[in-house]
C-alpha cells in the first residue's frame, strides 16, 4: 500500500510530481486506470488536486468525502466500460453543498507484442510490430540470443526459465503473444502458463507444423485445459501467403494480428473490387452490343 492510499481516514489529494510514476508503475503491470483532476472548486485549494483509481484500489483523493465517493464510483463505471462513461468534465457533489469539476481521463497499457523465443523469425517479427506501433518485449532463455544487437527495436529484452516465462512479465487485453520457441516442450509450458490464466492476451499464436501443433493441444488437452481456451490459441500462427523464409512468415504474423484487430476477409482487394469489370467491361462485349 502507498502513502496515498485512499483507505487513509482523509485521503489527500495527489500532486502532479506524484501521479506520473504512480501511473506509469500502474500500466507497467497491465492495468487500466482513471485520473480525475479538480479543474474547478470553491475552495481554491482543492484545484490540480488528482485521485487516482486502479481496478483493484484507490490512490489519492479530491478532498471531500462525498466528491471522492462519486468521483470514485464513476471512474470505475469508466474502467468497467459501464453506461458509456468516458473522458470528459464531471460535477461531483460536495458534503455539505455545492459542487466541483473534474475532468476524468482514461488511461491503459500500450498495445504490445511479447515474443517468446528469440530465433530467426523473432527477429523479422520484431521489426514488423514495431512499425505497426507495438511495443515489442522479447523474450528467451538464452542470453546470447536476446541482445539489443539482434532486437534494436524492442523495448525490453529478457532472459526467462521457460517453465514459467511469464512469471515477471505481466500480461494484459492489450498483448499480442506470438510463441516462436525452439522446441514442443517450450510451446507447452508457455501455454500451459497462459491459459491457466483468468485474462487472455488480446491475441495467442504458436508456430509450428500440424504435428507439432497437435501435439501440444494433445498434452493440453490431457493436462485439463478446456477446449473453448484452445480455440483461442492461433496455431500454426499467420495467414496462407506462402511465406517460407523469416520475413515472410513475419509478414504473415502481422497480417494476421492486423486481420484479428481490424476485421476484413482476408482475401485480396482486387479480387473483392473487381474495379476493371465493373467499370471497363470486356471490349469484345461491348462491341457486340455496338452493332446490335
Amino acid at each position: 500500500m502507498t502513502p496515498f492510499q485512499n483507505s487513509m481516514s482523509n485521503p489527500q489529494p495527489l500532486t502532479l510530481g506524484q501521479l506520473p510514476t504512480l501511473l506509469l508503475s500502474a500500466l507497467e503491470e497491465g492495468k487500466k486506470a482513471a485520473v480525475l483532476v479538480i479543474v474547478s472548486a470553491p475552495d481554491p485549494q482543492l484545484l490540480g488536486g488528482r485521485l487516482l483509481v486502479l481496478p483493484d484500489s484507490v490512490i489519492g483523493g479530491l478532498g471531500d468525502p462525498a466528491a471522492d465517493a462519486e468521483g470514485i464510483q464513476l471512474a470505475r463505471k469508466a474502467l468497467e466500460g459501464d453506461g458509456g462513461v468516458l473522458s470528459g468534465t464531471f460535477q461531483l457533489p460536495l458534503t455539505g453543498g455545492g459542487e466541483m469539476e473534474a475532468f476524468l481521463e482514461l488511461h491503459h497499457p500500450s498495445p504490445e507484442m511479447v515474443i517468446v523465443g528469440a530465433g530467426h523469425v523473432a527477429q523479422p517479427l520484431a521489426t514488423m510490430a514495431a512499425l505497426l506501433g507495438l511495443r515489442v518485449r522479447v523474450l528467451d532463455d538464452r542470453p546470447d540470443f536476446a541482445t539489443r544487437e539482434r532486437f534494436p527495436e524492442a523495448h525490453e529484452l529478457l532472459q526467462v526459465d521457460f517453465s514459467d516465462p511469464f512469471a515477471d512479465v505481466p500480461l494484459h487485453p492489450w498483448s499480442h503473444l506470438v510463441l516462436v520457441t525452439r522446441g514442443h516442450k517450450y510451446d507447452y509450458e508457455c501455454l500451459r502458463k497462459i491459459l491457466q490464466e483468468d485474462t487472455l492476451p488480446r491475441y495467442i499464436g504458436m508456430i509450428g507444423s500440424r504435428r507439432r501443433v497437435r501435439a501440444t493441444f494433445d498434452a493440453l488437452l490431457r493436462e485439463g485445459i478446456p477446449r473453448e481456451r484452445l480455440e483461442v490459441v492461433r496455431a500454426p500462427i499467420g495467414m496462407d501467403i506462402g511465406g517460407e523464409t523469416p520475413a515472410e512468415i513475419a509478414v504473415s504474423v502481422a497480417a494476421e494480428i492486423i486481420h484479428h484487430a481490424g476485421g476484413g476477409t482476408g482475401r485480396p482487394l482486387s479480387e473483392l473490387e473487381h474495379i476493371l469489370e465493373r467499370f471497363h467491361p470486356d471490349a469484345e462485349e461491348n462491341q457486340t452490343g455496338e452493332e446490335g
